[in-house]
């Protein structure tokens, strides 16, 4: 379960950086020179994927199968066939951005949503798969993605416990040997209340797989949060400016949120270190600065320690605070200038 997933070279877990996604989904809003902006952009802001998605309207619906009504929706009133030919990334597309993504670094590759994408995409040399939350009860798409022998990263979003069960056991069955999976809220935006982050450590020791989060939630503390929590990937979609409007913009991050999102998760995760008392290497010189028993004036030999001539104070060269109560009943052994430090030759 703690053991490494090499994706291309980038080595994932929790022993590594948070392995970052940024997934471009439709908000290239049909323009090749933005999707490619996009690349060089999740590049530009420490990214270290890029991920798209591979289906066309007509392997997803039928025109006049759905139409939206949920008030809550981004896309309601939108049929849902003319959204997905909207939010598509056409096929003849995704060399030129698997060929930009590796000139700039990056590791592209896709989600796959029927039997067909599969097979494009291993034409094109996809290094791993991703499952979204609405495929990840798709049993045959499943087994189709575990035969290329890849590396599978599965979103759990609006599924039931059995049913990600179910989903895990024929990913394995089939032969998947490197699998992560991704908290997911299915709602677009998500809301930090419904986020649920207390799940990733529960979902990884109840699978035995490595667990991260794909997040619908604006700006990144989730994420961040979720780092600490063990996520070893996380995913947010991403355009270059929301105000450009397309269908994920309104909960997209924009470059410089992203690049914050790679500064402080990996914060997030150098901070986790191990359970640690004590005094750290680090700390060894600040222990000048606790305090300690000093001469607040000056002391005659004789002469009783009282409240009024000694004090604790910074630095802490002299007897530990907690001698303080003690000193009171005792005499100086000698004459003690004013800031002396007290030391037991003193008493």
């Amino acid at each position: 379960m703690t053991q490494s997933i090499n994706i291309a070279g980038r080595l994932v877990g929790l022993t590594h950086k948070p392995f970052i996604i940024a997934e471009m989904s439709g908000n290239h809003n049909q323009s090749l020179d933005r999707a490619l902006a996009i690349v060089d952009a999740a590049a530009e802001a420490g990214a270290d994927a890029i991920k798209l998605q591979t289906y066309t309207a007509d392997t997803m619906t039928l025109p006049g199968a759905f139409t939206i009504e949920d008030e809550g929706s981004l896309w309601k009133g939108r049929e849902l066939y003319d959204l997905y030919k909207e939010a598509y990334t056409p096929w003849e597309w995704h060399k030129p951005i698997f060929e930009r993504a590796r000139e700039k670094g990056l590791i592209a590759f896709s989600s796959p949503f029927d039997e067909t994408a599969v097979d494009f995409l291993e034409e094109l040399g996809a290094p791993v798969y991703k499952i979204a939350s609405f495929e990840n009860t798709d049993h045959p798409l499943l087994k189709k993605v575990a035969a290329t022998g890849k590396p599978v990263i599965m979103s759990t979003g609006a599924a039931t416990i059995s049913e990600l069960d179910e989903a895990v056991r024929i990913l394995k069955g089939a032969g998947v040997t490197e699998l992560i999976l991704l908290k997911c809220t299915s709602t677009y935006p998500a809301t930090p209340e419904n986020t649920n982050l207390l799940t990733i450590p529960h979902m990884r020791d109840l699978f035995g797989v490595q667990v991260g989060l794909s997040d619908h939630t604006m700006g990144v503390g989730a994420a961040v949060a979720a780092v600490a929590l063990g996520a070893t990937v996380v995913e947010k979609h991403f355009t270059l400016r929301r105000a450009d409007g397309g269908v994920d913009s309104a909960f997209s991050l924009e470059p410089q949120e992203l690049n914050t999102l790679v500064v402080e998760s990996e914060r997030a995760w150098q901070a986790m270190g191990y359970v640690q008392y004590g005094v750290q290497r680090a700390e060894e010189k600040s222990r000048l600065f606790k305090r300690s028993i000093y001469a607040a004036r000056d002391i005659e030999a004789g002469e009783a320690f009282t409240k009024e001539n000694i004090r604790v104070i910074r630095p802490g060269l002299g007897l530990a605070p907690k001698h303080y109560e003690e000193l009171l009943s005792k005499t100086a052994a000698k004459s003690i200038k004013a800031g002396t430090p007290l030391t037991w030759d003193l008493v």
